[in-house]
């Protein structure tokens, strides 16, 4: 038997050395897979926070909106009472140190009244006409423009018909903010991601992407959000919120 044994050997050295061969081969293979599998899992390996920054702001801008209307029987005496209440306004705002290049006039908005019959149908003659004109002020001196706006209703008094609407407050520089308002969003959630992988005992490493989210300019200590973003025009004192979502690789 064992000369058998000894005769296949030399007769099939070859075949023997192949499965050799063969099962070394299988063996590194299996080695390399595993090494690139895992790699492969490593460089997978993200975690996705979301950073944020918050800043209060003052409104530098104000855009305020009135206006007054006359309504006669015809329309050119409402026309003569218009022209009236509109120079006494001009006037007041000058009185107030309002420059003419701040005030935009809108073109005369007209449209006549009909006379409806008690069975709620109209005669086709005319009961009256309305006339309106619109005044617009834009400027850079919020509180001059916010004070002059609440007080302008003592126009009234003088039989001026004037409808003064509640002052929009703007910020001129959101576009220079909003870059330094993503960056400080960014640093908030490396911050974060460091504390979570730390937390782990793991390393963050590189960014691997970012996404801003909306911007939210509210009322000072509001806690509205929109999905598509806010932006408050009604108050001076506001708040800026910018969100950030940032992937980072880990180690």
């Amino acid at each position: 038997m064992t000369m058998q044994n000894s005769a296949s050997s030399e007769r099939y050295p070859q075949l023997f050395a192949g499965l050799v061969a063969l099962s070394l081969a299988l063996v590194g293979s299996t080695f390399i897979g595993a090494t690139a599998l895992r790699d492969v899992k490593s460089s997978n390996d993200v975690m996705v926070v979301t950073g944020s920054a918050k800043r209060p702001i003052r409104s530098d801008y104000i855009i305020w909106r009135l206006s007054v209307s006359s309504q006669q029987p015809t329309a050119q005496a409402a026309y003569q009472d218009l022209k009236r209440q509109t120079e006494r306004v001009q006037a007041y705002l000058r009185e107030n140190q309002v420059p003419a290049e701040a005030v935009t006039l809108s073109a005369i908005e007209s449209y006549s009244i009909p006379e409806v019959a008690p069975n709620g149908r109209e005669t086709g003659q005319t009961l009256a006409y309305r006339l309106t004109q619109r005044f617009e002020v834009r400027s850079t001196e919020v509180d001059q423009y916010t004070t002059l706006s609440q007080q302008s209703t003592d126009l009234i008094n003088e039989g001026i018909n004037l409808v003064s609407e509640s002052p929009q407050y703007l910020y001129t520089e959101l576009s220079k903010l909003r870059i330094e308002m993503v960056a400080e969003a960014t640093k908030d959630a490396k911050a974060r991601a460091e504390a979570i992988a730390q937390s782990a005992g793991n390393r963050v490493g590189a960014v691997r992407s970012a996404e801003t989210g909306v911007f939210q300019i509210t009322s000072r200590n509001s806690t509205e959000v929109s999905d598509y973003g806010m932006y408050d025009t009604s108050s001076i004192e506001k708040d800026i919120t910018a969100v950030v979502s940032v992937t980072f690789g880990i180690e």
